[in-house]
């Protein structure tokens, strides 16, 4: 919890900075209290969907021949760790939640908490995407060694592409429509930008529409990755 906290802090100072720089009372439409939201909200959400931990451990075990043990087990290599990821994040994610929701009501920030329930459902939706995605990722270690720096870029490239760094309808109109086109988005933006007002409902309903579509995408090449990777492994270690 201490990561995003203090990650919160640094966002505030630098969009309370970047407001008295521009000596303006808004930017994009949206006032300097709408983007504290933003960016305490931002941080916390973003950290529900980091699967980096998981990520890791998935591929450790292809790498050290431990998977042996999974494989011989009724439940997928898949499921066994989608189940511990969704475990471990429905309880820090109600934990960790009450800080976000502290701060918005003691400095009265922009926050529609009726909308909460609805951002949460895209979250946790998203979450078997982002799942999904890194097993791919760790299905490479059957091919290759060092995968853990595939982690590294993908990551890099989600802070960009979902809103964690800045709201992306600051972007221009042509970078905004493909971004938002893309499932990634639905990580911070979307969920967060519903429950601070910077969208309505038709936002969240293409936030589920491109998280299914990318749920779609990603579990085929999944399915593929996996059956290749068995194809040549041979566990020869726990």
């Amino acid at each position: 919890m201490i990561a995003p906290v203090v990650t919160s802090l640094i966002e505030v100072a630098v969009w309370t900075g970047i407001f008295r720089g521009l000596q303006a009372t808004t930017l994009g439409g949206f006032g300097l209290d709408n983007y504290l939201a933003y960016a305490i909200w931002g941080s916390f959400v973003a950290r529900i969907s980091v699967t980096w931990n998981y990520e890791s451990k998935m591929i450790e075990e292809i790498e050290s021949g431990s998977i042996n043990v999974l494989l011989s087990r009724p439940t997928t290599f898949y499921e066994y760790y989608l189940f511990q990821f969704f475990g471990y994040k429905v309880v820090t994610t109600f934990v960790s939640l009450l800080v976000p929701l502290t701060a918005a009501y003691w400095f009265d920030l922009p926050v529609f908490l009726d909308r909460l329930p609805l951002a949460l459902l895209l979250i946790f939706y998203y979450l078997i995407l982002v799942h999904t995605l890194s097993f791919c990722v760790a299905t490479i270690a059957f091919h290759l060694n060092r995968v853990h720096s595939f982690t590294v870029a993908k990551n890099l490239s989600l802070w960009l592409l979902s809103g964690e760094l800045i709201p992306l309808d600051l972007l221009p109109d042509f970078w905004r429509g493909i971004l938002l086109n893309l499932p990634f988005a639905n990580a911070v933006y979307i969920p967060v930008g519903y429950i601070t007002g910077r969208g309505d409902i038709s936002l969240l309903q293409q936030g589920f529409m491109t998280t299914t579509i990318g749920i779609v995408f990603f579990g085929l090449l999944a399915r593929l990755s996996w059956q290749s990777g068995i194809r040549v492994y041979t566990g020869t270690g726990a």
